[in-house]
């Protein structure tokens, strides 16, 4: 029944609670002294407000005044006998019923906000109203034993007296109390619910104030429009306003009410009429509570409802936007950290590969500069495959893909190792000759290379094979070897990052547990999953099922001459030693002069280290170098001069590579269709896509070498590059 004592309590103080009570019993008094009648009891109302807003001591004392104050009233009214004592305590018993029966079933936080909590509070103040109308008038019948007619009457105008007191006062002191919690809720400003509030009075003063038309249904119309849209605390003050005005109007003889024709029912004739017919104002603010304050709170519930989506919706966007700032900034680091890790790696590869060819030196340094670039090799692994994890999930861009090309292109990575271990590595493919699969190229490469490269890290001799078949849902893709094999205890976190088979100080095989991990994402990624089976002592195989829909098969090449193809494709040896680079055909007419010259190549690079390992390699390769450091020398010099190929830096100084290469498509002639390669430190997956937009025909990422290199220039000369796609003149 009571707040518990931790609440928080709510409403006015406790000595507010007494005057409330003491009041509303002088209404009582005055209202019989002058109109013979009362209109509404609001005392049992007060009392249950108090016992459900205040904590148990204040309430009990709340209790004890107002039953005194009761006592004193009813002796100065000079109730006889047993009714001096009955009354006060139908009162409190009224009250206390009430109070626990909305303790009980209209939540502890009494939100009268709620619709459901407000038709439960009714639902209970009824079934307090109807135990105490029906013990008292059963008192009444005993004691004075009045005739049924009457009797009836009077247990009907109790019930309903009593019970619009409690819902006109309780639920309204109890909104009144929590008025903070309406807060912005309400859909009108000051002038509006002045507004509003004075045509209530105005429509309901004009109502009352006259006897000549049957009116009451208009007092609704300004009710609905309060209920809909001030706040439940307004529409209660509005009630109260509209409860006192056509009360007072309707003891005065005034007002429709007045206009209700009377039976003449048998054993009635000793009440007055106007107790009669205050049953049927009973009932008419009985209906407007009824109506009209459940709008309200049905109202306030859904703008509360709106403001919470709205401020959720904000907080959603928000986060949205802090999220794409973060992908961003997160974006924005990788592409910074690769950049600026591939740019000191590319000179360290780059002069590794070039002592380990220059002609007359030792072989203890050829091997120990073989062995910087096996190191070279290794961290720039290590860097990618960091960036790789941190780098996320990103979605897929699936087109027309030979599945073969692309794994031998992720097992090449791994030949020079396998060579030189005596490791045989196989590409086996198993699919219908020319096939095409939708697939992300990218994805499917990222994830068979770190399989090839885990075998190799665990096979000592043998082979390596990778397997291409078909299956019900798509295409599997083994990588199997004849390794050491992997313990059953360690396969169920075969897959987590940074977990290894052996972390100890002591552990034979170097890494950083990542390599399995990437392969499950991108297997993930690609819609797929990822299988092992292994036995220590017998080799591993990983499984790839991917799902990948068949595309239109490659169109049927030209036949040629020569001996049929082998059934298993074995990659390729390493590129052979670098050789000077042939001329394009006499016949060209862009280039009748070729033979006459070696072709011409000029570097753009701000960085010294890197233009001097790229002339060094180039000059191996018998090409005639030109470098300049930024974009704007890189315009001027093809402006200029005749190139067969420009190897275009990106990040530089005063003009990008990106810009510098627009410039160049612009220029009229033939620098226009000069072959233009990115040669860059930036080399995630939207730098190379940048690249080919500014009107690149290739990317080739750094750290460069010698075979790599060697291969975009031949093509570059040989006209086998992309096309370039041209910039539209401004």
């Amino acid at each position: 029944m009571f707040r518990h004592e931790a609440g928080r309590v709510a409403g006015p103080p406790a000595w507010a609670y007494v005057v409330l009570f003491a009041v509303s019993q002088l209404l009582g008094h005055w209202s019989v002294a002058t109109y013979g009648a009362v209109v509404v009891w609001l005392s049992n109302g007060i009392m249950a407000a108090a016992l459900l807003q205040l904590h148990r001591r204040p309430a009990m004392l709340v209790l004890a005044a107002c039953f005194g104050i009761n006592l004193l009233s009813n002796s100065v009214r000079g109730d006889p006998g047993a009714f001096l004592w009955i009354n006060p305590l139908l009162n409190l018993g009224e009250a206390s019923l009430a109070a626990l029966l909305a303790r009980r079933y209209c939540g502890a936080a009494l939100d009268m906000r709620r619709p459901r909590r407000l038709v439960r509070f009714a639902g209970c103040a009824a079934s307090a109203v109807a135990v105490t109308s029906l013990v008292g008038m059963g008192l009444l019948w005993l004691l004075r034993e009045p005739p049924a007619a009457v009797w009836f009457f009077q247990l009907q105008k109790f019930f309903v007296m009593e019970l619009m007191g409690l819902l006109l006062v309780t639920p309204i002191l109890l909104l009144l109390a929590r008025r903070h919690r309406f807060a912005g809720l309400g859909r009108a400003r000051w002038p509006e619910a002045t507004t509003l509030m004075a045509l209530m009075v105005f429509v309901t003063t004009w109502v009352f104030w006259q006897t000549d038309s049957p009116l009451l249904f208009l007092t609704l119309m300004p009710m609905l429009l309060i209920g809909l849209r001030l706040s439940p605390t307004m529409t209660a003050a509005a009630l109260i306003v509209l409860a006192a005005l056509s009360g007072v109007a309707t003891l005065t003889g005034q007002g429709p009410v007045h206009l209700v024709r009377l039976d003449e029912a048998p054993g009635l004739e000793s009440i007055p009429p106007i107790f009669r017919q205050l049953g049927v104002y009973n009932l008419y603010i009985l209906t407007m509570v009824a109506t009209v304050l459940p709008l309200s709170t049905v109202m306030t519930e859904r703008r509360r409802l709106e403001a919470r989506l709205r401020a959720r919706t904000a907080a959603a966007h928000e986060a949205r936007r802090r999220a794409e700032d973060a992908a961003a900034a997160r974006s924005r680091f990788l592409a910074m950290m690769s950049h600026e890790m591939r740019t000191p790696l590319n000179g360290v590869a780059g002069f590794a590969d070039l002592l380990a060819g220059r002609p007359g030196l030792d072989p203890e340094a050829v091997r120990h500069a073989r062995q910087i670039r096996q190191s070279s090799d290794a961290l720039l692994k290590l860097v990618e495959d960091i960036l790789d994890f941190a780098r996320g999930d990103d979605a897929v861009a699936p087109e027309p893909v030979d599945l073969a090309a692309v794994a031998r292109d992720a097992a090449a990575h791994g030949q020079d190792a396998a060579d030189a271990r005596g490791v045989l590595l196989v590409v086996d493919n198993r699919l219908p000759p020319r096939a095409r699969y939708m697939a992300d190229p990218r994805a499917l490469r990222q994830a068979i290379h770190p399989l090839v490269a885990n075998a190799l890290k665990f096979t000592a001799e043998g082979e390596i094979r990778i397997r291409l078949d078909r299956a019900a849902d798509g295409v599997t893709v083994q990588v199997s070897d004849t390794g050491c094999g992997i313990h059953p205890d360690l396969q169920p976190r075969l897959f987590e990052a940074f977990a290894q088979g052996d972390a100890s100080i002591s552990r034979v095989h170097s890494g950083v547990g990542l390599g399995l991990a990437l392969a499950a994402r991108h297997v993930r990624r690609l819609g797929g999953r990822i299988e092992v089976d292994s036995r220590p002592g017998e080799g591993s195989t990983f499984t790839l099922h991917l799902p990948l829909p068949r595309a239109a098969d490659a169109p049927e090449p030209t036949p040629v001459a020569g001996p049929a193809p082998a059934a298993e494709a074995v990659c390729a040896a390493s590129p052979p030693a670098p050789a000077p680079v042939a001329a394009p055909a006499a016949d060209s007419p862009e280039r009748e002069d070729a033979e006459d010259r070696a072709p011409r190549v000029l570097v753009v690079d701000d960085h010294p280290v890197n233009r001097e390992v790229a002339r060094i390699m180039l000059e191996a390769l018998g090409c005639e170098v030109a470098e300049v450091a930024d974009g704007v020398e890189a315009v001027d010099a093809v402006r200029d001069l005749p190139f067969d190929l420009v190897l275009m830096d990106v990040r530089m100084p005063r003009m990008d590579g990106l810009e510098a290469t627009r410039q160049i498509r612009l220029l009229p002639g033939e620098p226009g269709d000069l072959a233009i390669v990115a040669m860059t430190a930036d080399a995630m997956p939207e730098d190379v896509e940048r690249c080919l937009a500014a009107g690149m025909n290739a990317h080739l990422a750094k750290p460069i070498n010698q075979a790599g290199l060697f291969a975009v220039v031949t093509r570059a000369l040989a006209g086998d590059l992309p096309t370039a796609r041209l910039p539209v003149a401004a």
